[in-house]
């Protein structure tokens, strides 16, 4: 009898330890995001939570975009605490961030790094696993035409645009970028500036581990 419940335990405990994790959207939300260099330009922002079995992980906002049948990319929504010291009424504000890898299989949620990026200069748009993005330098005065690949964790175009404008409101800096395929290259047009097209000659690699990112596992909270 004992042998027969050992092994009924251990099969128990093997079908909890391969329970599927399920990677899932909730509804979309409005908020406000309050842009300008004093917050005070109110902009609609669409976002929703990411869920791994039904317990939000993440909140994003745009579409998704599949890398491979196996992973996707999305952008990252923070939730701010807005409050100074010494006020008492809780306030919080949302603020786009960076962009988080998903790997379906597993439901692991990876944070990633794209150098330069900064949501006001414009929208990263992608293309296999290519990022193209108008980026601003860490002083705020200079602006670069980016890309960034996934599969090599670097960028793999980095060119100066020109001065950067502080702009105030999203994708004031530049346009979104455009691509092409066959060959391969993406256009940028910077606002008042030249339209500028570069060719992308890299090739698409395996997406490997990342140390340097964050990774969050899938019993991890926001």
């Amino acid at each position: 009898m004992r042998p027969l419940l050992l092994i009924l335990l251990l099969a128990i405990s093997a079908s909890a330890a391969v329970k599927p994790k399920i990677i899932s959207f909730g509804r979309w939300t409005t908020v406000q995001w309050n842009v300008g260099a004093d917050d005070t330009k109110p902009v609609d922002l669409k976002v929703r939570p990411l869920l791994v079995n039904g317990d939000v992980k993440e909140y994003t906002t745009g579409d998704p975009h599949d890398i491979t049948d196996k992973v996707f990319v999305v952008q990252r929504v923070l939730r701010v605490n807005d409050r100074l010291p010494g006020e008492t009424r809780t306030a919080w504000t949302w603020r786009p961030a960076g962009w988080l890898m998903v790997e379906r299989a597993n439901a692991r949620i990876t944070r990633l790094n794209l150098p330069e990026h900064d949501p006001i200069a414009s929208n990263a748009i992608w293309f296999r696993d290519y990022a193209a993005y108008c980026g601003i330098s860490d002083s705020g005065d200079k602006l670069y035409a980016m890309v960034y690949q996934l599969g090599r964790r670097k960028p793999v175009l980095k060119k100066l645009l020109g001065a950067a404008k502080q702009a105030e409101l999203p994708g004031g800096e530049c346009a979104e970028p455009r691509w092409q395929k066959r060959p391969v290259r993406v256009t940028f047009q910077p606002t008042g500036g030249q339209q500028l097209t570069f060719a992308i000659r890299s090739f698409a690699t395996e997406i490997p581990p990342d140390s340097t990112a964050t990774e969050l596992s899938s019993d991890d909270s926001q």
